[in-house]
């Protein structure tokens, strides 16, 4: 991926609070539901209720897809992201703790609780992204680049 793009997809991240994610239910239909979440560069944090449907589903199929989308005010401003990769539930203590800086450095009112990764019955969760599509409208209707990760 070459640096303009990697700087769009991260401007995209960064300028937008709420994602779209779709997990594999156990049945094998998508499950899609709405959640915020902070970055660290390509990697997306979130939480959520340890018992949720997204948490279990994650626990049972790693394989999630999800959408950013900024707000616009006509069809010719739109852009987002389409992302598929993997989602893994956080155990190691010092990366729970940098979720819940991410998070809480990204939305300070109203999160302190669930931000210090202490709560009981919040998971939190990080996704490594393996494909990237940018949708980028002001380029023309419906224009977009898909952008596969290479693993570091």
């Amino acid at each position: 991926m070459n640096a303009s793009m990697r700087e769009e997809i991260l401007s995209i991240l960064h300028s937008a609070n709420d994602m779209t994610i779709a997990t594999v239910r156990g049945d094998g239909y998508p499950h899609a539901t709405t959640v915020s979440y902070a970055h660290d560069g390509l990697d997306i944090y979130f939480g959520c209720a340890e018992g949720s449907q997204k948490s279990r589903n994650i626990g049972r199929n790693d394989k999630v897809s999800l959408t950013v989308n900024l707000p616009y005010t006509n069809w010719g401003e739109i852009r987002g992201l389409s992302l598929g990769g993997h989602a893994t539930r956080l155990t190691d203590p010092r990366e729970i703790a940098l979720a819940g800086q991410l998070l809480l450095r990204k939305f300070p009112q109203g999160i302190a609780e669930y931000a210090t990764g202490t709560l009981e019955g919040v998971a939190f969760f990080r996704i490594a992204p393996k494909v990237i599509s940018v949708l980028d409208y002001r380029k023309g209707f419906g224009h977009t680049e898909l952008v596969s990760i290479e693993p570091t």
